[in-house]
């Protein structure tokens, strides 16, 4: 009795190199030679760093192990830096808190509503103000405080966590401590920070009141990947709310966090989904 085909899977395949001829050409070919049959294919060539970007979705009975030894071969080719994923895996993700619950809270909503690919394992606090929305949504709180003198046994601590918990992301949302340059340089392209973008004009305490009195019309968000650069890393979203004279310091608080959620979600979405590339100090999005 002959074996029963083996199921076809759905990879993400990602792929970065100088920009030469024939990339294209070489990776739907060896799709092809395994059974592959592309569903979504993106590509750019960044003509300031020579560099090309390629992300392709493809369906193919072939096994990872086949695949890998293919790729192998084509990114010896070419110089290739490469990733291969499923499509649909959910992402093991540590997020990291302080006092302000928003972001947090969408995230894990849209966790529990299965729109977020992530699988959130636990959530790290140096504060136990939001300890009750963890334990909620059925999560891990960790209270790891930070003071000037305990920040490196923290980070130790946080280290351990994110191995022992499997994380492949951690999400500062509102996390208001910085990171030492050890560890963003150890968790490169792994950490995602979200921000209000009044920076650098409104430094400090109290931004939201600092832009009400200049009088300010646009209120706005970055998210971007952590590097040892505060709030320098390559940006992956960025979004925007237009104001006006008739809004309270209140109201443009309300405004930002709802821009700094949705900001965060996307950047982290597209994260999980295999669409970010990092391309130097910048970043190519597949959306």
């Amino acid at each position: 009795m002959n074996d029963a085909p083996r199921p076809a899977t759905h990879w993400i395949l990602t792929l970065s190199c100088p920009d030469q001829p024939g990339i294209v050409h070489a990776v739907a070919g060896m799709l092809a030679e395994h059974g592959g049959n592309i569903t979504e294919s993106q590509q750019f060539g960044d003509p300031a760093s020579g560099l090309f970007f390629m992300r392709v979705q493809a369906e193919s009975t072939a096994s990872r192990e086949e695949l890998t030894g293919a790729m192998d071969q084509v990114a010896g080719r070419f110089g290739m830096t490469w990733t291969l994923d499923v499509v649909g895996r959910r992402i093991p993700t540590l997020i990291m808190v302080s006092k302000a619950a928003h972001c947090l809270v969408d995230l894990l909503y849209r966790e529990r509503s299965q729109r977020m690919p992530v699988d959130v394992v636990g959530v790290v606090g140096n504060h136990r103000d939001l300890e009750d929305i963890a334990t909620f949504y059925g999560k891990p709180f960790h209270h790891v405080p930070v003071t000037r003198d305990t920040k490196a046994e923290a980070e130790a601590t946080l280290r351990g966590l994110v191995e022992e918990s499997g994380a492949e992301l951690v999400v500062l949302a509102r996390y208001m401590q910085i990171l030492s340059d050890e560890l963003c340089r150890d968790l490169s392209g792994q950490i995602i920070n979200i921000h209000h973008s009044f920076l650098p004009s409104f430094k400090g305490a109290g931004p939201y009141r600092q832009a009400h009195d200049r009088g300010v019309k646009i209120i706005g968000a970055t998210s971007h990947y952590v590097t040892g650069d505060l709030d320098e890393g390559p940006i992956i979203e960025q979004d925007v709310e237009r104001v006006d004279h008739s809004r309270t310091v209140e109201d443009l608080v309300g405004i930002g966090e709802d821009v700094e959620r949705r900001t965060l979600a996307r950047a982290v979405r597209w994260h999980a989904e295999r669409r970010v590339l990092l391309d130097g100090r910048r970043t190519v999005v597949f959306r």
